[in-house]
């Protein structure tokens, strides 16, 4: 059986690991300060882990977006379920999770990107009822003098 409740500091070090797994670099201390960032913040941003027992063994971060050109949504920043754990339905516990968040708050989409390389990834999100609706580019360019 795996509870789904809402992420903690303490669940840094098994969250980074996690993160290691999607391929990014993240110190449980980055994660610890990102989940600190979080507090006064939870309406607009939320981070949830599956744990089957004491191990969390998923995440997902569902944050909601508000852009001038378009209704709001909400939007899925992140989802992982440990190797050797997935196809056993946790990812979709955890997209439920967000989906219930997102509605909570008035919002009446909720979207994911995913990398157009994670084949897997886009099977299961099309397998639980979502639409691919465009394909994008992502640009990105480092600005100096920011911390």
């Amino acid at each position: 059986m795996v509870a789904i409740r809402t992420i903690a500091v303490e669940d840094a070090a098994a969250v980074a690991e996690l993160v290691q797994q999607l391929g990014y670099e993240r110190t449980p201390a980055q994660i610890a300060g990102w989940i600190k960032g979080l507090d006064g913040r939870e309406h607009e941003q939320q981070a949830f882990v599956a744990c089957a027992g004491n191990e969390v063994v998923g995440w997902v971060e569902v944050a909601l977006e508000r852009r001038l050109q378009s209704d709001p949504c909400g939007h899925i920043g992140g989802l992982v379920v440990k190797e050797g754990m997935r196809s056993a339905g946790i990812g979709r516990q955890l997209c439920r999770h967000a989906e219930r968040w997102v509605a909570k708050s008035g919002v009446a989409v909720l979207r994911v990107t995913s990398r157009s390389t994670r084949e897997r990834a886009h099977r299961f999100y099309l397998r639980d009822g979502y639409l691919q609706v465009k394909t994008s580019c992502v640009f990105e360019k480092p600005l100096s003098g920011t911390a």
